[in-house]
């Protein structure tokens, strides 16, 4: 299953790197402008969220290439907060994935410029999806912009930037990454099975096992942030302990880390089945993201 899923995110990889240049070719954008979006799109990015819709999607129905549009838009926000993530007013990181960062390559103004750019370009890319209808064009944007927005992943940027320099409760720490990493991981689950025609039954139990999985992947994170490689990371490791931001080691120490993290796979495995999609990649991706080593 291994080799089969690595095949499978693959496909997806180079499938959504084709689809950023079909997108944006079609646009008329000015050639600054279009070297930043594509600069950060294509920077070596695990596409992680792209998978994730195009898995829940197969979980329940067959033709992916309905999702497509949904999964490049999820990728263009996710991008767009990296972006704005790595600027000197926020994490100011110089490296991201190995690569300088967005505006180490170019400027400050230019990374928030692609940054709003990408945000934008991605609501119209939803609306203007001939492959859905009106009611899931609606159903989709206003679950996207609710789940990236001042109540999703910007509110979790916000509490992680407040909870900076001091110690936090394992309860906060859950949500603040619940928040920052997991709305959009949410997202890209309910996306593809609402678009599958799942039933809302399974809907909720995905639901259920995406912020799991979002959990998970930040466990991971943090985990890595303190064994990982640099040069698998593309970044330096240590970064969290010298911003001072509390951590899943920090907190509970390497072993309790890993001990909560194999918490939370064995919960979102049991949702899977739950939702009648243990036998789909999903089930594969919750060992994925809970290994990584990058």
């Amino acid at each position: 299953m291994e080799q089969r899923l690595q095949a499978y995110i693959n496909d997806i990889q180079n499938l959504m790197d084709k689809t950023f240049d079909t997108f944006l070719d079609q646009k008329n954008i000015p050639d600054r402008l279009k070297e930043s979006m594509l600069y950060s799109l294509k920077a070596g990015g695990k596409r992680l969220r792209p998978i994730l819709v195009f898995a829940s999607y197969e979980a329940y129905a067959k033709h992916p290439e309905k999702v497509l549009s949904t999964a490049a838009a999820l990728e263009m926000i996710h991008t767009y907060s990296l972006i704005h993530d790595d600027l000197p007013a926020m994490d100011d990181d110089a490296y991201r994935r190995g690569k300088l960062t967005n505006h180490k390559m170019f400027d400050e103004a230019t990374a928030i410029l692609a940054g709003d750019a990408l945000l934008t370009y991605s609501f119209e890319l939803v609306a203007s999806d001939v492959n859905l209808s009106s009611e899931e064009k609606a159903t989709l944007l206003e679950r996207l912009a609710k789940c990236s927005g001042p109540e999703g992943m910007v509110a979790g940027q916000v509490l992680d930037m407040e909870a900076e320099n001091r110690e936090s409760s394992l309860a906060e720490l859950e949500e603040i990454h619940s928040l920052k990493t997991g709305e959009l991981i949410r997202f890209a689950v309910f996306a593809g099975a609402y678009l599958g025609n799942a039933s809302e039954a399974q809907i909720n139990m995905l639901d259920q096992f995406a912020y799991k999985l979002g959990l998970l992947f930040q466990v991971q994170d943090d985990i890595l942030d303190v064994i990982g490689e640099s040069e698998k990371m593309g970044k330096a490791v240590g970064s969290d302990e010298g911003n001072m931001k509390s951590t899943f080691p920090k907190l509970l120490g390497i072993e309790g880390a890993v001990s909560k993290k194999r918490m939370y796979e064995k919960q979102a495995k049991a949702l899977l089945q739950k939702a009648d999609a243990d036998q789909s990649y999903l089930l594969s991706l919750v060992d994925y993201f809970g290994n990584r080593d990058h």
